[in-house]
């Protein structure tokens, strides 16, 4: 099982979407799109630290661990240096964008209230969606665990053979193979032919075994050697798919 990764085109919309509002409002204030664009950009960067170290630092090693201290503390420090770096933006842009005179700039520029106020309020939605999507991908691999663990409490696999239910257990599986329409499993005594599909078989199955090519699943306990395109089950020779290559490795590095 592997947690869900964060998807970069998310962060990468959203970002747009606030430079391009933020652009808007302040561009429409000074009357110049143009410098509100490069005031906004020169703005962004700390925003974007604030926001990441926030969620992806602070969050997780304080205030998920209950450090409730240490958390409002570099919280506050982050605020700080953060705030720091927006009265430089608010410099360099008085010096290279107002030319030394406030009006050029627009009456919501020279109001550093309103620039901290709109500052943090990003890092703070930043933040909030974030944390959001991560507590909905906690949820689905927490649901997974369970899923796992029903599983596993019954150790046997349940299909019909020879118009009977067979009952297996997963210990005693070596590897499923897919033999079009059918399905046989090879145990460490025999083996079971079932009217089954591969694909609907893998969904019923525990974390202890992984599909490694379209026409077999192994039982990873049953590993004995594996290179880049093979795995040895027991005294077997199984490839290993093309497609399946990289979740094989993965699934077997966190084993």
């Amino acid at each position: 099982m592997k947690k869900q990764s964060s998807n970069p085109y998310n962060h990468i919309l959203y970002w747009i979407i606030v430079v391009l509002v933020l652009t808007l409002v302040f561009g429409r204030s000074w009357g110049n799109n143009t410098a509100a664009f490069f005031f906004i950009s020169m703005l962004l960067p700390i925003v974007l630290g604030a926001s990441y170290f926030f969620n992806y630092f602070l969050v997780p090693r304080y205030l998920l661990k209950k450090k409730y201290v240490r958390f409002a503390l570099y919280s506050l420090y982050t605020a700080v240096v953060s705030l720091y770096f927006v009265m430089i933006v608010l410099m360099f842009s008085f010096i290279y964008i107002g030319n030394f005179n406030f009006n050029n700039l627009g009456p919501n520029a020279s109001d550093t209230i309103l620039l901290a106020v709109i500052f943090y309020l990003l890092v703070f939605i930043g933040v909030f969606l974030l944390m959001v999507r991560q507590i909905m991908e906690n949820r689905l691999v927490i649901q997974e665990l369970l899923a796992d663990k029903n599983k596993m409490e019954k150790p046997f696999l349940e299909i019909m053979s020879n118009r009977k239910i067979a009952k297996i257990q997963y210990s005693d599986i070596v590897y499923i193979e897919s033999l079009s329409d059918y399905i046989r499993v090879n145990t460490i005594k025999d083996q079971i032919v079932s009217k089954e599909k591969i694909s609907n078989l893998a969904s019923r199955l525990p974390d202890i075994f992984i599909r490694i090519h379209r026409s077999f699943i192994i039982n990873k306990e049953k590993i004995k050697n594996i290179s880049y395109d093979e795995v040895m089950v027991e005294d077997v020779y199984l490839t290993i798919g093309r497609s399946y290559r990289k979740a094989v490795k993965e699934a077997l590095k966190s084993n």
